[in-house]
């Protein structure tokens, strides 16, 4: 199908990891005139978020995951190609889920349903950083972000984790600019993740970041920024007013 036109700069539509919001991207210094819509992820079910997701903007758009949030997109990508002009996913994983993952999950949802939503927190939170190894300052602001996000949208979280598949087939089929993103140090989704997605999609490009972990766009913010800029620039539709 061929893709609509814009009638101004693409907007790009950013969905977080879970336990995550839009204040992980407080420091990222977004294209110039690109509208920014953040999505939050509320919902039991990929499929469902992923509906979420493409109702956020008429149009096509430029899609930004991280972690949970790119493989919501990779759903979006799967039934409706043609509306996404650009794809950033960083910190993230186009596979199945793991029988370990599985377990993991459940865990989590029980603790929860105990009403230990704080000790799910903690549990989550040296995986965010580099070797597993968080900053005082690192720390509160995790526990800060995921305390907003809050109990109920992570149990929803969690139930959506379980009904991912695999997304290396729809992977293949993407024509649209990609740029994948991975931190060196990334101990819950390391680089060898990142090279199979930019290996399945054709023409994407993998940048590693070193010394970051898994919170990418608050660890390595002008690293985001330049890739995002370099995606706008390449994706089709209109080009940004900083564009000659």
């Amino acid at each position: 199908m061929p893709q609509e036109t814009t009638a101004g700069p693409l907007p790009l539509v950013i969905v977080p990891g879970m336990l995550c919001d839009a204040s992980l991207w407080r420091d990222v210094d977004f294209p110039e005139g690109h509208p920014v819509h953040h999505v939050a992820l509320r919902r039991a079910d990929i499929g469902a978020l992923a509906e979420d997701v493409l109702a956020t903007v008429p149009g096509p758009f430029v899609l930004v995951g991280l972690s949970l949030g790119a493989i919501v997109g990779f759903e979006a990508l799967r039934r409706a190609p043609e509306r996404i002009a650009g794809l950033c996913a960083m910190a993230t994983n186009a596979g199945a889920p793991r029988p370990e993952q599985y377990a993991a999950w459940r865990a989590m949802e029980e603790l929860i349903a105990a009403g230990r939503f704080g000790d799910v927190v903690e549990e989550t939170l040296p995986g965010m950083f580099p070797d597993r190894c968080p900053t005082p300052e690192g720390a509160r602001r995790y526990r800060d972000m995921a305390h907003a996000v809050g109990a109920t949208a992570a149990r929803a979280q969690l139930a959506a984790q379980a009904t991912r598949t695999d997304a290396v087939g729809v992977l293949r089929t993407v024509r649209c600019p990609t740029v994948v993103l991975a931190g060196a140090r990334d101990a819950l989704c390391p680089p060898a993740f990142h090279q199979a997605i930019a290996d399945a999609v054709p023409g994407a490009g993998l940048t590693l970041l070193p010394d970051a972990g898994h919170l990418l766009p608050w660890q390595r913010p002008e690293a985001v920024a330049a890739a995002l800029r370099g995606l706008v620039a390449t994706a089709p539709g209109t080009p940004s007013p900083a564009a000659p």
